[in-house]
Formats: C-alpha cells, structure tokens, sequence
C-alpha cells in the first residue's frame, strides 16, 4: 500500500488540485500553505482578471507548484489566457501546461532572454520553451524554483511586452490584495 500517484509515463507525481471556483479567500488559502511563490501581476493589466487557481502536492506537505490564471483581451484583439506557474524542479507541471512531453525544460540559457519580467523586485529572464502549437510557454528561474508563463493563443506572448511585475502573494504585504474574478478557466483542466 502507498499513498504516492503514479503515472505510467512518469513514475510518481504530484497530485493536482483545482480550485473548483477562483476567489480571493482561495488564492489567500493557497499562498498560506504554499511552498512556492504564489506568482500574480500587480497591478493586473487592464481588462485582465483572475481565472483560476491550482497547486500540485499532496495534503501532507506545502504545495510543490502553484498555478495562477488569468484571462483578458490580447495585445492583436480577442482574448487571452495566461497561466504563471511556479514550480521545484522535477515537478513537470510547466511543462504539462505548455503542452510539451517532458519534466523539467532543460533550459540553456544561452543567447538574449526572449521576454523579462520582474519578479518579487528582481529582473527575471524567461526563455521560449517547447510547447503545443496552439499556445507560447517560456520559462526562467524565480527565487530558487522554474518561473512559466503558458499564454494562449500564440500572439498572446505580446503580453509579456508590458512591464509584467509579479508578487508572492506569500507575502505579508499581499494579504489585502484584491483581484477582479472572471469566470472559471478551462485551460485548468485541459492539460
């Protein structure tokens, strides 16, 4: 008898769980018991609102991976999604979102980064990662663990374009943060 998931692929993995409706009282949740960043934009772009909310890890142990989505309308027009993802290494769930086989991306990080945010107040490198043709993924490294943002469709990347500052909702000075709620994300489910 163990109490560990499996997968045939892959061996032992984290469980995922989604959080069945986003709310603020459900990300403050998560980032009270998380063991990695709890990444979200602020101020959030314009039109953009909070679209869901995921960990990987099991009841016993902080979450190894936390997922933040986020929905509002595309630099080209339409609308986008984008998940940031914060994860340990060996966790795989980057990679699962940007819809690429594999655990960990293997980013080299030769040549110029391909977008940069600012994360938890330090300039953050992210790369292009390997991904399903209907979306962008790029990855960099944040406070000690993979920092991804899966976004949809492709021209979504854009996004990145703006100056994207990101907050751990971890900490303190985020307690009273408050988001516009939008309606529950598919793109949780799909991976």
């Amino acid at each position: 008898m163990t109490s560990s998931w499996d997968c045939e692929r892959h061996g032992p993995v984290h469980p995922v769980h989604v959080v069945a409706k986003p709310a603020v009282e459900a990300l403050h949740k998560v980032a009270a018991t998380a063991g990695v960043p709890l990444w979200v934009p602020l101020p959030l772009l314009p039109g953009w609102s909070l679209t869901g909310i995921a960990t990987a890890g099991d009841d016993r142990s902080a979450a190894k991976a936390t997922v933040v989505a986020l929905a509002g309308p595309s630099p080209l027009g339409g609308p986008a999604d984008l998940l940031v993802i914060a994860e340990e290494p060996g966790v795989g769930l980057g990679a699962r979102f940007a819809g690429f086989d594999g655990i960990d991306p293997g980013l080299s990080a030769a040549g110029a980064p391909d977008a940069k945010v600012e994360a938890a107040g330090h300039p953050t490198a992210l790369w292009r990662s390997p991904s399903a043709d209907d979306r962008a993924a790029f990855v960099g490294e944040a406070m000690g663990v993979w920092l991804w943002a899966v976004l949809w469709p492709p021209a979504a990347e854009l996004v990145l374009l703006e100056h994207v500052v990101l907050h751990d909702l971890r900490a303190v000075a985020h307690e009273s943060v408050d988001l516009p709620i939008g309606a529950p994300s598919p793109r949780l489910h799909a991976a």
